[in-house]
């Protein structure tokens, strides 16, 4: 397929004053130059190494040609590069950065893994093995911000954990039709952590579930095991664990509530004892989107007891609100969080808990950035290892957009990293001493890439 793509070539004849032919022939040539900023950010965090560890390789040794390691290289940079499908592995096989990347000779190099075999590594991994690469990727995010931060200079952590859905199309394992989301899929649940109220949320965890999982399913869990890390990285830090509505219950708030230095402030859905609760404020908000013409919502609080809390009464933050749109008829929206934090109603539901808002940036961009919902394969683990690399390139991502500190890209989105640091056409020249990348001399975003190189290790040649 290598050789005649090469010579696959057109002609505009009439396009400008001289014919104008375009050839696909420079082997030596990629339009991922820029992709080696990855393979440093990868060597930062030391994560391809620390995942590849996990896997146990069950295969005969005298009969493997690419290692687990070089096939999670492989997967992972492809995907971080915009090539979430094995079948991409085609084209790719001969491209000389994708061949650096993994450590190999850009030019004489052994080809890359073909389709059939990523699709046999992402059937290979145990339950066992995914369980041991979810550690890897968290320790390996709580590590670094360690390092960046200090241990002792991290005052507050928040950890978000949010549900999303990841629709389906085929007869893949545990899929199931959620009357929430009104399609067939899975409903995964990603895991962010922001340290000292910084504007970015670091992914560390994103776990599949099956399509009618509870939204709670597994996140005492997820909590025990990166709440014990974090405490073993940041002794005086103070936790804060900020959840939507479909976290709550009884046992969530009693384990966050046994842990020492622990804040929580978790969604509630409403109730009759609630809303009636809320009714003077209703009333209050009513009033006053009347007379000012636009929404209005006044801020309470109240002492409460679910029956499943055995008459342990905990504070509720209330919202009472009413929405005013042009054109359409005022709408009650009541609003309820329950919360061991101090403060008052209105900053703690404005300030800290609608905060978690953010996360779903960071969710789009897992899913119109990185492709996290392609998971078209028939085994549920298959495509749990998927979505693990899918985070795992996210999380090379981030630390990208991290070293761009003080530069256009520092906030650009996953695509527009991609788009102005990763997508250059690059012509690759070996010797016995180097290699050298030849990259555009016009290359827009020239001293973004320059500053983001020495930060994350290179220096001046």
């Amino acid at each position: 397929m290598a050789e005649d793509i090469t010579r696959q070539s057109v002609l505009f004849p009439d396009l400008f004053r001289r014919p104008v032919v375009v050839k696909f022939d420079q082997r030596h040539g990629s339009c991922d130059g820029g992709a080696i900023l990855l393979k440093a950010c990868d060597e930062r965090l030391g994560l391809t190494e620390r995942l590849a560890a996990c896997i146990s390789d069950g295969r005969q040794a005298g009969k493997v040609e690419h290692t687990i390691r070089d096939l999670v290289r492989q997967r992972l940079f492809a995907i971080a590069c915009g090539y979430v499908d094995c079948n991409d592995s085609a084209r790719l096989a001969q491209d000389p950065i994708h061949k650096l990347l993994l450590g190999r000779d850009p030019l004489t190099g052994a080809a890359l893994a073909s389709q059939p075999t990523l699709s046999r590594f992402e059937n290979a991994p145990r339950r066992a093995d995914l369980y041991r690469m979810g550690e890897e990727l968290a320790q390996s995010v709580i590590e670094r911000h360690r390092k960046r931060l200090g241990r002792s200079k991290v005052e507050h952590i928040t950890i978000d954990l949010d549900p999303t859905d990841d629709p389906t199309h085929g007869g893949q394992q545990l899929t199931f039709f959620n009357g929430h989301y009104g399609s067939w899929c899975y409903l995964p649940v990603a895991g962010f952590l922001t340290f000292n109220r910084e504007a970015e949320q670091y992914l560390f965890c994103y776990v599949l579930r099956a399509g009618n999982a509870p939204a709670k399913q597994g996140a005492i869990g997820i909590l025990a095991r990166v709440i014990k890390r974090l405490r073993a990285a940041f002794p005086k830090a103070r936790i804060l664990v900020r959840l939507d509505g479909g976290f709550g219950g009884p046992e969530l708030l009693d384990f966050l509530e046994d842990e020492a230095k622990v804040d929580y402030i978790i969604g509630m859905a409403e109730n009759k004892v609630l809303k009636r609760r809320a009714r003077r404020r209703m009333g209050r908000a009513r009033r006053l989107s009347k007379r000012r013409g636009r929404t209005a919502n006044v801020f309470g609080e109240t002492r409460y007891a679910a029956k499943s809390w055995k008459g342990r009464k905990r504070r509720v933050l209330i919202k009472a609100e009413v929405v005013r749109l042009e054109g359409r008829e005022p709408r009650d929206n009541e609003r309820f969080v329950v919360t061991n934090l101090k403060g008052s109603a209105r900053h703690l539901y404005k300030k800290v808990y609608c905060g978690r808002g953010m996360i779903e940036n960071r969710i789009k961009e897992l899913h119109h950035g990185l492709e996290i919902d392609r998971t078209s394969c028939t085994s549920f683990l298959a495509n749990q290892l998927r979505v693990l690399l899918t985070a795992a390139a996210y999380v090379l991502m981030q630390e990208l957009r991290l070293s761009a500190c003080g530069s256009e890209s520092a906030t650009a989105q996953v695509s527009t990293l991609r788009e102005r640091l990763l997508k250059l056409g690059v012509w690759v020249e070996r010797s016995v001493r180097r290699i050298v990348l030849h990259l555009p001399q016009s290359f827009p975003y020239l001293c973004d890439w320059l500053r983001i190189a020495r930060s994350v290790g290179a220096v001046p040649a």
